[in-house]
């Protein structure tokens, strides 16, 4: 059996650059006591799919990025849910909900070990990060080659 999959998900504003986010997914990381090459993806809305900073991100921790529809994510239960997610991209929770999506899925299969964090300065990326079982939920996985 495979190691449980470790995600990281991800939420951007526009324009946000691949060190901003990868400096945010890094600091989780490290605030939950796992390196980096713990990582077997990055996660995100099927929105933000094409964003430079989290394509790039994704490609620098040389791990796939899945995409999931906002209907999706928004099913996804998240200890903080926000309005202006929700407003932005239509589900109430990116990183969170990506994260646990990527993770496992269904209930009781992921938990958060990194709530939602903020990047700095400008705040303009969120990520969190979970632990699932055996097996990533499926997700259309996003290449360099295929964006």
């Amino acid at each position: 059996m495979s190691a449980a999959p470790v995600v990281v998900g991800v939420g951007a504003r526009r324009g946000v650059p691949a060190a901003e986010v990868l400096a945010l997914v890094l600091d989780s990381l490290a605030a939950a006591g796992l390196a980096p090459d713990a990582v077997t993806a990055l996660a995100t809305v099927d929105a933000k799919a094409a964003e430079p900073g989290l394509t790039g991100a994704a490609e620098r921790l040389g791990v796939p990025l899945l995409v999931y529809p906002a209907a999706v994510l928004a099913a996804v239960p998240v200890p903080h849910p926000s309005a202006a997610a929700l407003a932005a991209t239509g589900t109430p929770s990116v990183a969170e909900a990506a994260a646990l999506a990527g993770a496992g899925g269904g209930p009781g299969a992921a938990r958060l070990v990194a709530g939602k964090r903020t990047s700095v300065p400008g705040a303009r990326a969120t990520c969190a990060v979970a632990r699932g079982g055996a097996v990533p939920a499926p997700g259309p996985v996003r290449t360099k080659e295929t964006l």
